[in-house]
């Protein structure tokens, strides 16, 4: 049974401050956890590598991205349905994570954030020995 002070919090979509005409949307995400690391999958769909942001102070994760409407080159719109804004997603992480080891990469408009646990976070075997 996982403890609550070991996951990690989500904030509420009533949690974001907007600070533009831009909708925000608040991005399906998928956390996943083993021994030495934490992983979180992000659905940012229409962003670029150059259109994100991750940052990790104290112990807030904040994931932002910026989706542009796709025009194809030669083409001007007519006719726009789709939805265009800002995803944002701000998680509290309990445990002590190793900042210089986070990795993030984009693929299709998914994000996968490694976050490799401190080693004083990784559980660890206590061998037992007999004798005086």
């Amino acid at each position: 049974m996982k403890r609550k002070d070991k996951e990690l919090e989500k904030y509420n979509k009533n949690d974001v401050e907007q600070t533009n005409d831009n909708p925000v949307f608040l991005p399906a995400v998928d956390i996943y956890e083993k021994d030495d690391s934490i992983l979180v999958r992000c659905d940012m769909p229409g962003t670029e590598e150059n259109q994100v942001s991750v940052t990790l102070e104290n112990n807030e994760l904040t994931i932002t991205g910026t989706q542009t409407a796709f025009v194809p080159e030669g083409y001007k719109l007519l006719s726009g349905e789709y939805n265009t804004g800002i995803f944002k997603r701000t998680f509290k992480i309990p445990q002590k994570i190793n900042r210089e080891a986070i990795t993030a990469k984009l693929n299709d408009g998914v994000l996968d954030l490694t976050l490799p646990k401190a080693e004083q976070e990784k559980p660890r075997k206590i061998e037992i020995t007999t004798g005086g």
